[in-house]
């Protein structure tokens, strides 16, 4: 399109030029190129605007967090999750990657929560970096309830010890569960969900509004659902043949996000992943090559509402997922 038209002179032309270049180009305003120009304040609006209308600027903005957004779609494209938060990945250092991950699910949970809450939690070295990320400005009249029961050994697989952690970072009030997270069989397990003083904790995880759960890994040595059972690491090839992918609330979960045929799926004392779905809002959270096919198997399933993990690894969630489509 031409600029010129009958009302357009070679003179506006050539002004509107010069304001749009000392503008944009030099940065100066408009009270600043009126005075260079020698024309009044509002002519040199006019001829900004008219720049614009006659489509003689482009702007383009260089964000630099595009590439991260543009990977949280394409999560959330793929489906099973209503948002996802990717966060740069700075380091090579798994411990600083989930360490970063886990500051950015405290602030999602921060901007979540309100007074009167419940938030379900599981074990976890996933969780325990929300708790370590956590930085309330605040206190939140919440409840923080485990969502499966403990095992002790290590601070991050004692949901206790990590309810108790998130529910004095925000001021709040923690349950506690007094069942181990296995039993030694179904008929045990249906005998402890019984016992009122259990009961009455998973009555709570049952009816939270929030749920802030790991996902597991399961045929790599540092698989966390070995510190879970330790002695299931002699029964790996029950575990593979199960075809199990990944691990949530401590079931194992094949590819497609269903339950696995793997015998201590029945006898755990845990929110089942029927009841875990009833939560309104649940967060999962993890990062770490050995994290990619249990989060996609997660996400195949329609267990979570929101992903928070870190760039490399959506990336490769992507290109397992896309891969597999193609």
């Amino acid at each position: 399109m031409s600029p010129t038209n009958s009302r357009d002179d070679v003179t506006i032309v050539r002004q509107m030029y010069q304001a749009l270049v000392l503008h944009y180009m030099e940065a100066k305003t408009q009270a600043e190129i009126a005075k260079e120009l020698g024309i009044s304040h509002a002519t040199v609006n006019r001829l900004i605007k008219r720049g614009h209308q006659l489509g003689l600027v482009e702007i383009k903005i260089k964000s630099p967090v595009e590439q991260l957004v543009d990977i949280e779609a394409r999560l959330v494209a793929i489906g099973g999750l209503q948002r996802a938060v990717v966060v740069p990945s700075v380091s090579d250092n798994p411990q600083t990657a989930l360490q970063r991950v886990g500051e950015a699910a405290a602030r999602l949970v921060l901007e979540t929560i309100k007074d009167g809450d419940t938030i379900s939690i599981t074990g976890g070295k996933g969780v325990s970096a929300v708790v370590a990320g956590l930085k309330p400005s605040r206190s939140y009249d919440v409840e923080v309830v485990p969502a499966t029961g403990l095992v002790q050994g290590k601070h991050y697989t004692d949901v206790n010890h990590v309810a108790s952690l998130m529910a004095d970072k925000l001021g709040g009030r923690a349950y506690q569960v007094h069942a181990p997270l296995f039993a030694d069989s179904p008929a045990q397990r249906d005998m402890l969900m019984g016992v009122r003083a259990v009961s009455d904790v998973f009555s709570k995880a049952r009816e939270a509004t929030l749920a802030v759960v790991g996902i597991g890994s399961i045929l790599t040595d540092d698989s966390s659902y070995y510190d879970l059972h330790p002695s299931s690491s002699a029964d790996r090839l029950a575990i593979e043949r199960s075809g199990a992918a990944g691990e949530l609330l401590a079931h194992l979960i094949d590819s497609n996000g269903k339950l696995a045929d793997y015998r201590l799926n029945h006898s755990l004392v845990s929110l089942t992943l029927e009841e875990f779905a009833t939560i309104p809002q649940s967060i999962g959270v993890a990062s770490g090559a050995s994290k990619v096919v249990p989060i996609l198997s997660a996400m195949r399933g329609s267990h979570l509402d929101t992903l928070v993990t870190d760039e490399t690894t959506g990336l490769k969630i992507l290109e397992l997922a896309e891969g597999n489509a193609a």
